[in-house]
């Protein structure tokens, strides 16, 4: 039986994008043409993007985020932020073909009972696939309502049994300029790092996402294992991971190395607290629906955590937010 909990972050049914819109794909292109001196085309069209899909059978369908219109696959698939494949929204579903998600394999590393590297089968096998419907917020002010398919982190960590000495949980992603063209680039250091503090990863929200709409994981979305914590900003949630490791100290993060002024450890979603070069006061929802609507919806309040407030404010009882941004 499903029992239902209805809380403050949960998605209203006004905001969430339906799986047939987007059918207005002809007019679309068009107008982006005529306003980009036709320069612009979806990378849906490009044949890279027609990737196999394959459904993940016994998805668990939970209450999370229920009442929420999820942005349509459309959109979700071609309008992303991966460098590993270039740094234009559509680069990823352009390029991220050359990815190779199988084999796969994850290193568990540091202060834990049990370390090694397993094959994704391994490592998501023993595990119940879940479908929760979570707000992406990215720290350019917009956003998205993703149904993500995976696994809470906090069943991964207890697998393997971290010791008193991990107070932090550290990720890394793929690094091989061959399957990922950007890495020949130097727009970030890589390999791309990221870490949460251990609170942070049992939290209940906090997922390793392997697909969405009940699907694998397409490759410009972090194929074939990703993490999601959606009351943080987009980029925390770290794509294509190939290692996990247990750590006693503050673990590198690969933007707050970047640009610490600008992006925080923490990285919440918190609308009084600016970005040094916007605001974070409002955000564009990316509905994926037909035509320019895709990508000018009027601007929404961000709301604090994402939203998720409920569930992960104690986490920061205390803390000074502008410090600690």
């Amino acid at each position: 039986m499903l029992i239902k909990h209805k809380k403050a972050s949960d998605v209203k049914s006004s905001e969430i994008t339906s799986k047939t819109a987007f059918l207005n794909r002809r007019q679309f292109i068009q107008a982006a043409a005529i306003a980009s001196g036709a320069s612009l085309l979806p990378p849906f069209l490009n044949p890279s993007f027609a990737a196999t899909r394959i459904k993940y059978p016994n998805v668990k369908k939970m209450a999370f985020g229920e009442a929420e219109k999820p942005t349509t696959y459309d959109g979700i698939t071609t309008y992303n932020n991966f460098y590993e494949f270039g740094t234009g929204k559509s680069d990823p579903a352009r390029n991220a073909h050359t990815l190779k998600p199988e084999p796969w394999t994850v290193e568990i590393a540091g202060h834990a009972a049990k370390t090694g590297k397993f094959s994704f089968d391994d490592l998501i096998k023993p595990h119940q696939l879940e479908e929760r419907i979570y707000r992406l917020r990215c720290v350019e002010a917009w956003s998205m309502v993703i149904p993500w398919v995976g696994i809470p982190l906090a069943d991964i960590i207890k697998r393997f049994e971290p010791t008193s000495k991990a107070k932090y949980v550290a990720f890394e992603t793929l690094v091989d300029p061959k399957q990922m063209p950007g890495q020949q680039r130097k727009a970030l250091d890589w390999p791309y790092v990221e870490g949460l503090r251990m609170d942070e990863a049992m939290n209940p929200l906090s997922l390793l996402a392997v697909g969405v709409y009940g699907e694998h994981m397409p490759n410009q979305n972090g194929a074939p294992i990703r993490l999601v914590v959606p009351w943080k900003y987009g980029f925390k949630s770290i794509k294509s991971i190939v290692k996990i490791n247990f750590v006693e100290k503050e673990p590198a993060a690969t933007w707050n190395v970047q640009a610490p002024s600008e992006y925080g450890f923490y990285s919440n979603v918190n609308p009084n607290i600016d970005h040094p070069r916007w605001s974070q006061k409002k955000e564009r929802r990316i509905t994926g629906e037909g035509g320019l609507g895709a990508l000018f919806t009027p601007k929404i309040e961000t709301k604090f955590m994402n939203g998720y407030g409920e569930e992960v404010a104690d986490l920061y009882k205390g803390m000074d937010l502008k410090k600690f941004f």
